[in-house]
């Protein structure tokens, strides 16, 4: 059976949409915001009607009614710990997502957004493999300090959709494979997937990894702690520079990977050294899981919207390619996997997960 299938895959600087026929895509928008746009909102949280009547108002100009939808499948946002795999939304899990009790991200938006448009339709709404998919072994939750243990929070969806891939081209299983995925967008996660699962990831939210074009990744500890006490800064303006003001957009003052390939091309040699030291952050993380690997690796992942960038995955390559063969997926992927994702819901050949908040 052919469903029809509404995406809806919110990130931290676009609205994403698409509705699919099976496999045939109907209808694919990709809604642009610049920090003005979405500053203008205290919280993430406070976005719903603003990105939710985006996405209805394209659909009713595109002449799509949403009685004709099957389901409703989004990106899943800041639940709990949880395996992967498809999830229905219910009231626990829109209730989790409208309190951020586990932080604030775009993604939140993705089954709040989905359960709201489903409901109007009377039709099932879902998520599958959130960015809280945990598969860690015990040795990577430890950080230093039991207060602080280290947390699995990383693009999960596009992850282990670009893993099934290489794993295809290789003409293996995924669950056979042994392989290191850096997903590069607007924050940068890189973890190692051992037959399956995603054993060790940096949290690519809170602060962990390389730094990306809009979050700060590791940052000296000691250093940090001085700036929170220094009185110059309040918690929140402290976070922002975490997430949301650091990376590029604090060294550079735009996330743009385009526009610092202009800088740079132009003889500015800052950007240079900015754009290069992210390369830089990124392949070291590639080596140190190539050890949690013990050197096994079937292939090296490069994805994520930055893998478009020919200066920084050339940067990366040439400090990684001694570990194993390297793939470059450049985008996100999202979109594709959550199709596939509600298909396998809605034929029932993949069993639908209740949430439990």
């Amino acid at each position: 059976m052919e469903y029809r299938i509404l995406i809806i895959n919110p990130g931290s600087t676009s609205t994403k949409y698409a509705v699919f026929d099976g496999q045939n895509e109907k209808l694919v928008k990709t809604i642009r915001h610049n920090h003005n746009e979405l500053d203008k909102f205290p919280t993430i949280g406070d976005q719903f009607d603003f990105r939710s009547k985006l996405i209805e108002t394209g659909l009713e100009k595109s002449g799509i009614d949403v009685s004709s939808l099957d389901c409703v499948i989004g990106r899943g946002g800041l639940l709990k710990s949880i395996p992967g795999g498809v999830w229905k939304v219910n009231s626990d899990m829109i209730e989790d997502l409208k309190e951020a009790k586990r932080g604030e991200h775009a993604s939140n938006l993705g089954g709040i957004i989905a359960y709201s448009i489903a409901e109007k339709a009377s039709i099932p709404s879902f998520i599958a493999d959130p960015v809280v998919v945990d598969e860690m072994i015990d040795f990577a939750r430890i950080s230093g300090h039991p207060e602080l243990p280290r947390l699995s929070i990383f693009h999960a969806l596009n992850q282990k959709a670009t893993a099934r891939r290489a794993a295809k081209e290789l003409g293996k299983a995924y669950e056979n494979c042994n392989f290191i995925v850096a997903h590069m967008g607007g924050g940068i996660s890189v973890g190692a997937h051992l037959n399956g699962r995603v054993i060790d990831v940096n949290n690519a939210l809170n602060g962990e990894g390389p730094f990306s074009p809009e979050r700060s990744g590791t940052l000296p500890a000691g250093q940090l702690v001085d700036l929170c006490f220094s009185g110059k800064y309040n918690k929140k303006e402290i976070l922002k520079k975490l997430k949301g003001n650091g990376g590029l957009t604090a060294y550079l003052k735009t996330a743009e990977g385009t526009e610092i390939e202009k800088m740079i091309e132009s003889g500015d040699k800052n950007a240079e050294l900015i754009y290069y030291a992210m390369a830089y952050q990124v392949a070291k993380e590639i080596g140190a899981l190539s050890t949690v690997l013990n050197g096994k690796v079937d292939g090296i992942i490069l994805t994520g919207g930055l893998a478009y960038s020919d200066i920084l995955i050339d940067n990366i390559k040439k400090s990684i390619e001694f570990i194993g063969r390297i793939f470059v997926f450049p985008g996100e992927n999202e979109i594709e996997a959550l199709r596939d994702a509600a298909i396998r819901a809605l034929d029932n050949t993949e069993i639908i997960k209740e949430y439990i908040s």
